[in-house]
């Protein structure tokens, strides 16, 4: 005999996706709506139309920085993704206070308040730059975290807490360590991943700037259906406590990069080297040797990747406007 209660019940179908209007959160939303799990985006911008009609979505209106606030975007769910945060490494140089408020701050209040509200699974989406500069390749959960971006500090700074609510009170808390995500839907005014912008220039048929060193700057590009794969796994078969690499486990150099988008849009690409700042010229790819052993497989090559986001972006999209910027003075003469 079923002796679930309708309110429990109810529970253990609704999950939170903090940031849910975002770049990633949107697809992880259409990605748990499909799979007919009623979803709460909690956000300060509501979700767009086409996201907002999914069968089982709504809306919570929530400022993280706020904890009443977080409290009550949280009631009644099971599982939390939180996503919510600064995503822009430049934008932290610019306001580090800012960043540590949205991504410290308001990570621990997430965490604090899924504890009070007796969540079932917490999911935290940090960042490969907690690494820092790698120090071996591929890079596995072990490496040392040693960030040099304020973004990177505050992304780990809520791992800290999390997990020490973990040890402490016994969240239950899985992390993932995502490194470059690409797809449709990025905000070409923010988003500074090299697959979009390379992506934009070329269709415009435009000489692509590559900042750093084109061959000994390598990347582990993630399609962001593969995070979200990622992630649900995690939520599913994670072990509490841990943090997991999201990634493809393919390193791709920016010269590879460049070709690859040529092949997807028929047409040869031209580069154009800035070689101005030099700091992330070393190779970032991810060992996800760890994530396999709980379910993932990367589904998304990058060629498959590249040419489903050309047909996405379609004829002379917006230009990439976000920059790249390691200290202040960087900032203040762009």
């Amino acid at each position: 005999m079923d002796t679930t209660s309708p309110e429990t019940a109810a529970r253990n179908d609704t999950v939170a996706v903090t940031g849910g209007s975002g770049f990633v959160g949107g697809h992880l939303v259409s990605a748990l709506a499909g799979q007919g799990r009623r979803v709460v985006v909690v956000d300060l911008d509501e979700p767009s139309p086409e996201l907002a009609a999914l069968p089982g979505v709504s809306y919570r209106r929530a400022d993280l920085r706020d904890y009443g606030e977080t409290l009550l975007a949280l009631r009644g769910v099971d599982t939390v993704f939180h996503l919510a945060g600064n995503a822009s490494g430049t934008r932290s140089v610019q306001y580090p206070r800012f960043d540590f408020q949205i991504n410290g701050l308001g990570t621990c209040h997430v965490g604090n308040a899924c504890v009070e509200m007796g969540v079932r699974r917490l999911v935290y989406m940090s960042s490969a730059i907690v690494y820092g500069t790698p120090q071996r390749f591929p890079i596995d959960e072990e490496h040392p975290t040693r960030p040099f971006l304020p973004y990177g500090a505050s992304k780990f700074s809520g791992e800290l807490t999390l997990r020490s609510l973990h040890e402490a009170v016994d969240l239950s808390v899985v992390m993932g360590r995502c490194f470059v995500i690409y797809g449709p839907g990025e905000d070409p005014r923010t988003a500074g991943g090299e697959v979009s912008q390379f992506m934009r220039w070329q269709l415009n048929d435009l000489p692509i700037p590559v900042v750093g060193d084109i061959d000994r700057k390598t990347r582990d590009f993630v399609h962001v259906s593969d995070v979200c794969a990622a992630l649900i796994a995690m939520a599913e078969n994670g072990t509490p406590g841990e943090a997991y690499n999201i990634g493809s486990g393919t390193e791709t150099s920016m010269r590879q990069l460049a070709d690859a988008v040529a092949t997807a849009t028929g047409r040869p690409a031209r580069l154009k080297a800035d070689t101005s700042q030099m700091e992330d010229s070393f190779r970032l790819v991810a060992d996800i040797s760890k994530l396999r052993g709980i379910g993932y497989r990367p589904a998304v090559t990058l060629a498959q990747g590249l040419e489903s986001l050309a047909g996405a972006l379609g004829p002379f999209p917006e230009l990439p406007t976000a920059t790249v910027a390691f200290r202040r003075e960087a900032v203040e003469q762009t």
